[in-house]
């Protein structure tokens, strides 16, 4: 990835602890989880990722005493995942940004760090490269997400295609 994040953002692999998830989607606007469905995340997903924000230091080292914490503490205000086979059938969930940090680029460098992970995972890489079939990559998208996608290669399935959900009413 060439595009660079924000000073005081930096990329993790992994998934927010359950609580983190939990708000994170919620306070971007994506259906409430249970903390238990949270919970699930990570046996339950191949791969994932998180931007942490860290906020400068509004003491210099001069300025420091006993009562200042030696760096501000980082909080996870971005993230996505991957749930798939690891083969040929990946769908990307979670896409999350918190609103205080949303319109910096954060969405669009999860989303590509989760793409760059599919297309490098050594299954993938093989079939592009000896010009097998390809992977299918599917997400769905809300409203305030579909130019991101778009913006990175996602087309609509229509009318090929239509994405589906079970209602457990």
């Amino acid at each position: 990835m060439a595009r660079q994040l924000p000073p005081g953002y930096s990329l993790h692999e992994g998934y927010p602890p359950a609580e983190t998830y939990c708000n994170l989607r919620k306070s971007a606007g994506l259906s409430v989880r249970a903390l238990t469905q949270a919970q699930a995340v990570p046996s339950g997903s191949w791969y994932g990722c998180m931007i942490k924000y860290t906020p400068p230091s509004s003491a210099s080292q001069d300025q420091r005493d006993d009562t200042t914490p030696a760096s501000a503490e980082s909080e996870i205000v971005a993230m996505g995942r991957i749930i798939g086979d690891g083969g040929w059938y990946f769908v990307i969930a979670d896409m999350a940004v918190s609103p205080n940090h949303q319109r910096k680029g954060l969405g669009d460098y999860v989303l590509k760090a989760l793409i760059e992970k599919i297309k490098s995972s050594p299954v993938v890489a093989g079939v592009l490269e000896s010009g097998g079939p390809k992977p299918y990559v599917n997400l769905l998208a809300d409203e305030p997400g579909r130019k991101l996608y778009e913006r990175n290669g996602f087309v609509y399935t229509a009318p090929h295609s239509l994405g589906m959900m079970l209602n457990f009413d």
